[in-house]
């Protein structure tokens, strides 16, 4: 029988690796790398965070969509969503011949355009269990790129459900990795999940489980969380025994506070002998976006004047890179390089944390005088346009960076 399920690649990453590299590398960026992350252009000093851009998983996954488009060229190709929140990398997918099926605002797909001749790529955020089984009912080759952190989670949250423990999960209930994530506790009957976006909304929970004075009614509980919940979900019933998990790309510390917040709730409602028996939880945020946080705070410690975070808006984990950052010095978080103009001199940014926070223009926004200027960007970013981004502020400031000149290579 053909194989039609591929989540290893075809082999072709040595033959393709040189290609994709000279699509999304920059000469730039590897010079200030090498050079301990820090270099000065004019009186502008640049300080590149430790960890930034692509991590392993986005790199696996652009790196499985171009061997699928080698390796099937006569093939009509897919990709179920964005393989990853990026508008340049999503829009290269575009010019490569790969066609996309986009969900609705409810967040289900329409197979109906696939045929059994066709080639469907899943995202690196995975599908749900209902989406895939779909799919491999209608009989098309699959290439799944799902990244390694993310079916880490999606074990734990499936042993919750095969267990009877609830999935309390960190995360954004209208991400395709949250809803991949949740669908997982289908695999067993009776399997049940949550879905709490941040403390404010965990406090909810937390009031609820310990009855503390104020908190919701049940009726008030379950009309609050009835789209961020498995059907039929009961409080009183189904918050007896709880697993705590989260979406890869979530804030670290909130998702390790909102643990905390429920197992604390647990203990002030039951005990500390029954919580011990009836909570778990475990670490799920991928190393990658625990880095990238890492260096960002570790940047912070002596913030630049200016800093730029470069990544798609609805990118999680570039959204609360930017956050970290704005708690300690002016940020513009912009989605891609040509939100800042060079002919004007401005900067189309997005000012807040929620994706749907609306872009807005600056002018006047580069200090004047000798500044340090800090750049990150999320995991989903490739060094072009890091490099793009940073040439263009320099273009700004009057700035020429010679890309053939010996001196702009790494050492």
């Amino acid at each position: 029988m053909e194989q039609t399920y591929f989540r290893k690649g075809f082999g072709l990453k040595k033959e393709l690796r040189p290609v994709i590299d000279a699509e999304y590398q920059s000469a730039l960026v590897e010079r200030i790398r090498s050079r301990g992350y820090t270099d000065t252009f004019g009186d502008v000093t640049v300080r590149l965070a430790q960890e930034f851009g692509f991590c392993y998983g986005v790199d696996r996954a652009v790196d499985y969509a171009y061997e699928t488009v080698h390796k099937f060229p006569d093939k009509k190709i897919y990709l179920v969503g964005e393989i990853i929140h990026n508008p340049h990398v999503n829009h290269r997918m575009t010019e490569m011949g790969i066609s996309f099926i986009y969900p609705d605002p409810e967040g289900a797909f329409d197979f109906s355009v696939l045929t059994p001749d066709d080639v469907a790529i899943l995202p690196a955020f995975g599908v749900t269990l209902h989406d895939f089984e779909e799919l491999r009912d209608v009989g098309c080759i699959l290439v799944d790129t799902t990244c390694g952190s993310v079916l880490h989670v999606w074990k734990r949250v499936e042993n919750y459900a095969k267990d009877g423990f609830t999935a309390v999960i960190h995360g954004k209930y209208t991400h395709e990795e949250t809803r991949a994530t949740a669908s997982q506790v289908n695999k067993f009957e009776g399997g049940k999940y949550i879905i709490v976006r941040n403390m404010d909304e965990g406090t909810l929970l937390f009031d609820y489980i310990a009855k503390r004075p104020g908190h919701l009614s049940r009726e008030e509980f379950i009309q609050h969380f009835a789209p961020k919940a498995s059907p039929g979900f009961d409080p009183d019933a189904d918050l007896s025994f709880v697993g705590v998990a989260n979406q890869t790309t979530m804030l670290a510390s909130e998702s390790l506070a909102i643990g905390w917040k429920v197992h604390e709730a647990m203990v002030e409602r039951f005990g500390e002998e029954h919580a011990s028996t009836h909570f778990r939880s475990f670490g799920t945020i991928c190393s990658a976006t625990q880095e990238r946080q890492d260096a960002v705070a570790e940047m912070m410690q002596e913030p630049p004047k200016l800093m730029l975070v470069i990544g798609g808006y609805n990118s999680s984990n570039t959204n609360h890179l930017a956050h970290l950052c704005r708690q300690h010095t002016e940020t513009f978080h912009v989605e891609d390089a040509v939100c800042i103009d060079v002919e004007t001199g401005t900067i189309r940014h997005k000012p807040g944390l929620a994706p749907e926070d609306p872009e807005i223009t600056d002018s006047d926004w580069i200090p004047e005088g000798p500044f340090d200027l800090g750049i990150t960007a999320g995991a989903s970013t490739p060094n072009n346009k890091i490099g793009e981004a940073l040439l263009r502020i320099l273009e700004i400031r009057g700035i020429e960076v010679d890309l053939t000149s010996p001196e702009t290579q790494p050492v």
